[in-house]
């Protein structure tokens, strides 16, 4: 069993990078990507973990399972003024080019906190940015930590009451952040020597012909792959998404879209209890890195 599509502590998830690797060796998940939003942190971290453990007899391990941690990243963009993400996998992620772009976007991140922190204390709300990093250290603040934070300090009674009173798209407190295109998240992928793959396609209710024509602007500039096995997606949007993926060449993808208690009831590996990711779907997506590693050659 496999997961493409995994968050952890860097960005909004729940579990850190060396917890995902022990969850995925006692649960049997011989590979998994790491695909944080729009950071590479945890990487290293995961990487050379599960490298100390993959088929070694230990207490982390005591089945001697072998584990692949995929270098992932999931890139924000925006397309007719709506969220789109861009999963990118097997990134040369130290590539300095990339590395460049992921620094210039955390500090527009920073920026950007840090405004929607003198909202919310115009709100009556004591925050600051410091106290947000504090709070949770090593990861690229989301609105996701904002939400927590808000409850966790009796501001609100739920996450989700914190997104509907301030920290929502439509919410007071809310400050938009700065967004590439998709077809600029699909070259900054290509660039860093990965896969390039539009993730839960069906969560943007575009319509069919948009999202076809998403599809059709994404392959021309460079997309290798569509996420078509996903945690939340009826049969009727999987063999949507299947039909695109043949129409258009891609290989297919697949992910839980893990991201600890944040997601509650959805499971790394097997989302809410159907997803099912066969190694083939890897093996497929390793066969697109091969022409470039011959030309490399």
């Amino acid at each position: 069993m496999i997961d493409l599509h995994v968050h952890s502590t860097c960005s909004d998830g729940t579990f850190s990078p060396k917890e995902l690797v022990e969850y995925a060796l006692s649960h049997n998940i011989s590979a998994f990507a790491l695909t944080d939003h729009d950071t590479v942190a945890g990487l290293d971290e995961a990487v050379s973990y599960a490298a100390s453990l993959s088929g070694k007899v230990c207490d982390k391990n005591p089945a001697g399972n072998t584990l692949t941690v995929i270098s992932g990243i999931e890139l924000s963009t925006e397309y007719e003024c709506g969220d789109i993400h861009v999963v990118g996998l097997f990134i040369n992620y130290q590539k300095k080019s990339f590395q460049d772009y992921i620094t210039s976007f955390v500090a527009s991140r920073e920026l950007r906190n840090e405004k929607m922190c003198l909202l919310l204390q115009a709100h009556g709300i004591d925050i600051t940015y410091e106290a947000l990093k504090n709070t949770f250290p090593d990861a690229v603040i989301t609105r996701a930590h904002y939400a927590r934070f808000l409850t966790e300090h009796g501001y609100t009674g739920s996450m989700k009451e914190a997104f509907a009173r301030y920290v929502g798209d439509h919410a007071p407190c809310f400050v938009p952040r700065e967004k590439v295109t998709p077809v600029q998240a699909v070259s900054l992928i290509k660039s860093a020597d990965g896969i390039p793959v539009l993730a839960h396609p069906a969560l943007y209710r575009l319509s069919s012909a948009r999202l076809e024509q998403l599809v059709k602007e994404l392959k021309e500039a460079g997309l290798l792959a569509i996420e078509a096995i996903y945690s939340t997606y009826s049969p009727a949007e999987t063999r949507q998404i299947h039909a695109l993926a043949k129409k258009y060449h891609l290989a297919i993808s697949g992910g839980s879209d893990f991201h600890g208690t944040n997601k509650p009831g959805l499971q790394f590996g097997t989302g809410y209890g159907k997803l099912y990711i066969h190694e083939e779907i890897l093996d497929k997506l390793k066969a697109l890195l091969m022409p470039a590693a011959k030309t490399a050659e």
